[in-house]
């Protein structure tokens, strides 16, 4: 099937790679716009609480009340998810998988066994540790080896530190696989993003010259594109054919596990925890709404619909959501994210040292951020591809929208906006009943939302991995204070740094790829 040509206007990392001065214009406009309407937000509260601060006090109140009750709504989401995953993690998915008739596949085979299963594992300066327990984790998975090739994508530009650990990772497992296949991305090519995505572009390239060789169809090659500190359960690509072959035309869906941050996360900060639970929260929520899911981090999808897209972009930064939005604009909106229900483990941000951990937390905080930069993709392609219905378009460009506009603003809203009809709204406000009762309703509808941060505390408890030997009662004692940090975190480590990626782009100051560092004791 050929591209159609509003697809080619979309293949975008930002406003001036196109010709067109008018397209410029539009797409700028949208580059803008996340960051004219979080300032606005705060700028105006700021104003209006110096001219009107009753209608502000009356705003936050509101607020604050309706994050209460979104926090209860989404808390029935992440336990519903929980249960799913509990069951899930201890079915045996190959007798599942035997059980499956075939006539019920969706796709014309004879066995699911007939699947192949390809492993991206896109890789720059990591410890020959790290990757190699990811390695081992693939290999320890019951789904046959035989069926699976994993692909080990190193960086011209690290050196050959990186191309001795690929040589030996190859010897190593050359043998226990279909096939291990090392592919190096060549450095500074012109028009790319040094970056995950311009490594995966490229070895995507080079894996189907192989497919074509071997003669295996697109629609039997499951693609899974890993970080290379995921470690995957024994039963994860079981679990992942299944969902394949259950969904109706497999090759318009992206296959969303849930990222847990477990792999060294008794070596992690208590911010660093908080954190990550908390995003790992927010992942477990959205498999109960899949419908306002997008690809993240490590994801599966079809080989068919990885090559109708021309595979992940090289331009930008966030591949692991943009290849959702680019199947969503080549397939004129038919095409969604089948919610797993089934973890994947990676590192938790940890440095060599607390202040180097923090600065990290920051900038990894900021570079997920940066997943703005898909919304003047995603609104400049919905207005070039009229195919698309119009009610597709106003659910994704609201959803982008409103994501990110909460991300910037929510927490220092809640946390720090409920305290300035009081500090600057003049003296005739100080003397009225609602200027003295707005701490005290504030703090209480901050106290029952400790509710939230209690439940949080409990959940992660239960999700945590076992602990080394020689961590006290007092450490897990901690485990439950740390939460308490919460207020802290999502305004230093998540409002703020989603402000910055959005400021970034609004003035044009475009971000490359930050790489995490990895550190494991």
């Amino acid at each position: 099937m050929p591209l159609p040509e509003a697809y080619f206007y979309t293949r975008l990392g930002r406003a001036a790679e196109l010709e067109s001065r008018k397209d410029k214009i539009l797409y700028r406009f949208f580059e803008i716009l996340p960051g004219v309407l979080a300032w606005s937000t705060l700028a105006l509260l700021i104003f209006l609480s110096y001219k009107i601060p009753v209608f502000v006090a009356l705003f936050i109140i509101i607020f604050d009340f309706y994050w209460f009750v979104r926090t209860l709504y989404l808390f029935f989401f992440l336990k519903a998810t929980y249960d799913k995953m509990k069951k899930r993690l201890h079915t045996d998915w190959l007798k599942k998988l035997e059980k499956f008739p075939p006539k019920k596949y969706s796709l014309p085979l004879s066995s699911w066994r007939d699947l192949w299963h390809v492993v991206f594992l896109p890789m720059y300066k990591e410890d020959k540790k790290i990757v190699e327990q990811t390695i081992e984790a693939i290999k320890a998975a019951d789904y046959p080896k035989e069926r699976m090739v994993v692909v080990l994508a190193i960086e011209e530009r690290a050196g050959e530190e990186a191309k001795n650990i690929a040589v030996k990772m190859k010897e190593k497992f050359k043998e226990a696989f279909g096939d291990f296949i090392v592919t190096v991305h060549p450095n500074n090519i012109s028009g790319e993003v040094a970056g995950k995505g311009s490594n995966l572009h490229f070895a995507a390239g080079q894996i189907k010259t192989m497919i074509n060789e071997k003669g295996i169809p697109y629609e039997r090659i499951i693609v899974s594109a890993f970080d290379v500190d995921t470690q995957v359960p024994r039963g994860y690509f079981g679990c992942l054919t299944y969902h394949y072959l259950k969904t109706k035309n497999p090759a318009r869906a992206s296959y969303q596990p849930i990222p847990f941050y477990h792999n060294n996360i008794w070596e992690a900060p208590a911010l660093a925890r908080v954190l990550s639970y908390s995003s790992t929260f927010w992942h477990m929520m959205q498999q109960e709404r899949p419908h306002k899911q997008t690809t993240f981090s490590s994801h599966s999808m079809s080989f068919k619909a990885l090559e109708d897209v021309g595979f992940w972009q090289n331009n930008m930064v966030s591949e692991d959501s943009r290849i959702f939005f680019q199947s969503l604009l080549r397939y004129d909106g038919d095409y969604k994210v089948v919610s797993l229900y089934y973890p994947v483990s990676m590192d938790a941000n940890v440095a060599e040292s607390f202040g180097r951990t923090m600065i990290n937390i920051y900038k990894q905080q900021r570079r997920w951020a940066w997943g703005v930069e898909n919304l003047p993709y995603l609104a400049f392609g919905f207005l070039k591809n009229k195919a698309v219905a119009l009610k597709i378009k106003i659910k994704y460009l609201w959803l982008l929208v409103e994501g990110f506009h909460t991300w910037a603003t929510s927490s220092l809203i809640i946390f720090l906006m409920g305290w300035l009809p009081i500090a600057i709204g003049g003296q005739a406000f100080r003397s009225t009943v609602l200027s003295y009762n707005l701490p005290k309703l504030t703090q209480i509808l901050l106290t029952i939302s400790m509710i939230g941060i209690v439940t949080s505390a409990t959940l992660s408890i239960a999700l945590m991995p076992p602990p080394p030997k020689g961590k006290s009662l007092f450490h897990n004692a901690w485990l439950v204070l740390q939460w308490f940090l919460t207020p802290f975190a999502l305004m230093i480590f998540s409002s703020i740094p989603a402000l910055e990626a959005q400021t970034r782009l609004m003035l044009g100051k475009y971000m490359g790829f930050w790489v995490t560092e990895k550190s494991r004791k």
